[in-house]
């Protein structure tokens, strides 16, 4: 009688917990699928950003893996010549990535930043870097200076921003504000004349200087807009006018130097850049810039490898004459002097790397990027109605920006790196945002 009781008590027991497993496991299948579906609402965002997230797979939450599978995990350390791919796949160092210290990068105008800044973008995303975006459109209300409160709001999940590299007019102390304290300052500048010459060209229908030389220009027509303009900038360009920001010393601007007094400020504002930014790139020595880069954000190879974006067709490229280039320097002398001072700072931080070495690694990376980019493109200097929405470029009334076209016969991942290889500024800005917060960015409003 006793041990029929207790056959029957050990019968209940296991009927017991056999209820109590199928009731924990059905709970961990309808949590599991409510993750699966929350991490994949991105997938139902319209346009073309529909078809930039199918090639990737779903995106976590803020605070979630950092891992993607539709890209490769960076290695610890750049690789050497023996480590250097020979399968000519695009992704063939895998180890665990480590983790990038919180950066800014200061977008300059007309200086190469885009493409440093599409770099920044796809090392972001593969971290999954928490962005500091501006609360309204793509610019941090410019040609103001940054403030705080241009920020968006820190995502659920992220306790600090990471990255920071959209387009501002600097102010160190109000960065310092939204950045955490041991965040890297990166920026880059380009030779002066042919900064002054591209924005220029650039926005020759938005800066109002610009604007009115060039209705000169086309009402006389003797002389190119840029000719008249540097025969008399002074007659075209209102210092009052924001609009003017990039009509003068365009460099200088964007890192908050003001133009108006730098005669009795320079030194002083200089030494406080070169204290704040730990590398000021140099876009006639881009290469170069990149392998300090690399080696000051643990980057390889393959993630240093690039595309030139925002790139003017040849057509939209205005000559200078020695009389011209004259010209832009005696009206951009500040921009001058920006440049030469950050250009010997460049120049001593390659002597302390140790030059045979740079240019080993200079070699590698061309290597590198010269295979990544026989992999990804199909053709290079598109122009942009030969291209679709996705990595079409945005274009202006004055100049044309070419764009590229990526491989066809591509496997998932690779073509999910390749597009964002070549993807232009706003629609890599605008997939960001909705990655980070499931929306669209919000317009600047009309007052």
């Amino acid at each position: 009688m006793i041990i029929h009781q207790l056959v029957n008590q050990l019968w209940r027991y296991r009927v017991t917990s056999l209820l109590l497993t199928l009731g924990v496991t059905c709970l961990l299948i309808s949590v599991g699928t409510y993750l699966l579906q929350h991490s994949s609402r991105h997938a139902h965002h319209k346009g073309w950003n529909k078809k930039l997230v199918k090639d990737r797979a779903p995106a976590a939450n803020p605070g979630s893996s950092r891992h993607d599978s539709s890209y490769p995990q960076r290695s610890e350390a750049h690789p050497s010549n023996d480590q250097a791919p020979k399968d000519g796949s695009l992704y063939s160092i895998m180890r665990p990535r480590t983790q990038t210290p919180p950066v800014v990068f200061l977008k300059t105008h007309k200086t190469g930043s885009s493409t440093v800044q599409n770099l920044l973008f796809r090392m972001g995303e593969r971290d999954r870097a928490t962005f500091a975006f501006p609360h309204h459109s793509y610019q941090f209300n410019y040609p103001d200076k940054f403030r705080a409160k241009f920020v968006d709001e820190l995502p659920d999940g992220s306790f600090q921003f990471d990255l920071l590299c959209s387009n501002m007019r600097l102010d160190i102390d109000q960065l310092k504000q939204v950045m955490p304290k041991n965040t890297i300052f990166i920026t880059i500048l380009r030779e002066p004349l042919r900064t002054f010459e591209s924005v220029f060209s650039y926005y020759s229908s938005s800066v109002p200087a610009f604007i009115l030389a060039k209705k000169v220009a086309e009402m006389t027509g003797h002389k190119s807009a840029l000719s008249l303009f540097l025969e008399s900038p002074e007659a075209f360009w209102d210092p009052k006018e924001p609009g003017n920001s990039l009509g003068k010393n365009p460099m200088s601007f964007d890192l908050g130097l003001d133009g108006q007094r730098w005669n009795s400020t320079w030194r002083t504002d200089l030494a406080l850049l070169e204290e704040t930014f730990q590398l000021v790139m140099i876009a006639e020595h881009f290469d170069e810039s990149l392998i300090l880069l690399g080696s000051l954000l643990n980057l390889d190879m393959e993630e240093l490898a690039y595309v030139r974006l925002n790139t003017r067709s040849p057509q939209s490229v205005i000559p200078l004459d020695d009389g011209t280039k004259d010209q832009i320097s005696s009206w951009n002398t500040l921009d001058v002097l920006l440049y030469d001072f950050f250009l010997q700072i460049f120049l001593e931080k390659v002597e302390k790397h140790g030059l045979e070495r740079l240019n080993s690694e200079v070699a590698l990376l061309r290597a590198t990027t010269n295979r990544i980019r026989r992999k990804c493109l199909a053709r290079t200097g598109v122009h942009p109605e030969e291209l679709e929405d996705l990595v079409r470029p945005w274009q202006t009334d004055t100049v044309t920006i070419l764009g590229y076209q990526i491989q066809k016969n591509l496997t998932r991942p690779e073509q999910g790196f390749c597009t964002r290889l070549v993807l232009p500024e706003l629609q890599y800005h605008a997939h960001l945002y909705f990655q980070q917060y499931g929306r669209d960015m919000r317009a600047v409003p009309t007052e």
